[in-house]
């Protein structure tokens, strides 16, 4: 059987090539660190392409292949039109043009004249491995040609094992949870979420259901051991199903726990139903791990939409004395594990603010300290809103119709069915739009069916 992962690297030469062709002037090293940025950009969490590909199940195969076929008329001919295109302006710089009738095609030999020998037939295993090999063949030539950009990914579980998904480009990760949701059978619960993980920095987050997995995977680097994990966040939309904990956190929690279902439905519609999202007034001290030194100091700080700032030594907490700590339009929040062995912080409960794309210790990370869980809850969903602001609603009640939607449908389907009438009718009753039946529908029809008379009957009896 022809090596895949041999076959693979001959199509991406060719790609290379034909770029060449349509006459790109483009850098050999620009050429080879694309070209292994694409490989690394087919699959996430296997070795190579060849692997992934064969964790998929035979009808997303399937799907894939039906999926990328769509795309592949179109693109052979607008690269066919343009390689023509090409081929004839050179000829025409050069001066040269060799007719199509005037090329003779090769005499065949004999031994090429002599039928093939005839191969050995395939067990029933052998067959089925070679036709998915075959498959798999045919999807790396398409993935090369396909106008968007897909990934083979592997999700795990949270009991270990892993799931393999073909995601494109335009898929969001509302999109890929609800094809988790079909091939796991579980419910549809809004905390069940996608979350990355980073082991080197001991870092996770959760995915928000509008963004495009693809553009977030493709930040990771080729050597990453980064995972994407299913699991349920019980406070994935804490802000939203208890608002009261972020908009009225200086109250006391015995008010807040008291709090009814119509003030939380007020509290949501005042900070994320008017013309601009309401971000949660937080502020107090957190502590800070200061760049390329290993102390931690504690410092004042504040939420802002635009960004988290701080009252530097000596200032008040007026506007005009703030300083910027950092601003949410390049980065991500990222929750941490054992921070306190690994940077000896002052406790467990730390957070980090970094590009996507740092996926390594960075001077460019920053790294702040709560005192306790709650806090740390405070800040890292306050955050988000700030950041992501009313797309973080939509999510929320996009979540919620889904969940809804599927509890009814297994209501629906566990309703115990009614036992057949005794007597056999032909006519339904009507029922008003006050659920009961007409008046009329309570006499009993005449029967359907007249049974045959006795033997020995006549009817001139």
């Amino acid at each position: 059987m022809e090596d895949i992962d041999a076959m693979f690297t001959d199509l991406l030469g060719e790609m290379d090539l034909l770029t060449q062709s349509l006459g790109y002037e483009t850098d050999s090293s620009e050429i080879s660190s694309s070209s292994s940025q694409i490989e690394n950009n087919f699959s996430i969490g296997f070795t190579d392409l060849k692997e992934s590909l064969n964790e998929l199940e035979d009808h997303d195969l399937d799907a894939l292949m039906a999926d990328l076929g769509s795309d592949l008329t179109e693109t052979e001919e607008t690269l066919n039109a343009a390689k023509t295109g090409h081929v004839h302006t050179q000829q025409h710089k050069s001066g040269l043009y060799t007719p199509q009738q005037n090329v003779q095609a090769p005499i065949p030999s004999s031994s090429s004249s002599l039928p093939p020998e005839p191969s050995e037939p395939l067990l029933a295993g052998e067959a089925e491995a070679q036709a998915k090999a075959d498959k798999i063949k045919l999807a790396l030539e398409k993935l090369k040609e396909a106008k968007v950009k897909k990934l083979v990914v592997k999700v795990m579980m949270s009991d270990g094992s892993s799931k393999t998904l073909m995601v494109d480009e335009r898929q969001t990760v509302r999109d890929v949870l609800d094809n988790l949701f079909e091939k796991t059978h579980c419910d549809c619960s809004m905390d069940w979420s996608l979350c990355e993980t980073n082991p080197e920095l001991q870092a996770e987050r959760g995915f928000e259901d509008h963004e495009y997995l693809v553009e977030s995977l493709s930040a990771w680097t080729r050597d990453s051991e980064n995972k994407i994990l299913f699991l349920l966040r019980p406070n994935k939309y804490l802000l939203f199903k208890d608002p009261q904990i972020f908009y009225l956190w200086k109250k006391h929690k015995q008010f807040m726990n008291e709090i009814k279902e119509c003030h939380k439905e007020l509290l949501l519609k005042e900070h994320f139903e008017g013309p601009s999202v309401i971000v949660p007034d937080l502020e107090g001290p957190l502590y800070l791990r200061e760049d390329r030194k290993k102390s931690w100091k504690r410092r004042y700080f504040l939420l802002r939409a635009s960004g988290i700032y701080y009252v530097p030594k000596g200032k008040t907490k007026t506007s005009r004395d703030l300083a910027c700590f950092i601003q949410f339009d390049k980065v991500n929040i990222y929750t941490t594990t054992d921070y306190k062995q690994k940077y000896k912080a002052p406790t467990n409960f730390c957070f980090i603010l970094k590009h996507p794309q740092i996926q390594k210790e960075s001077q460019y990370i920053r790294f702040l300290c709560c005192d306790d869980e709650h806090t740390l809850s405070l800040w890292v969903n306050s955050i988000r809103v700030a950041k992501y602001g009313a797309t973080l609603y939509h999510n929320y009640q996009k979540a919620v119709r889904r969940a809804l939607t599927t509890t009814s449908t297994l209501h629906v389907t566990s309703l115990p069915v009614s036992s057949p009438p005794t007597h056999s009718t032909g006519h339904i009753a009507t029922v008003r739009a006050n659920g009961h039946p007409d008046q009329d529908d309570f006499s009993e029809p005449p029967p359907d069916f007249i049974p045959p008379p006795p033997p020995g009957w006549s009817s001139g009896v």
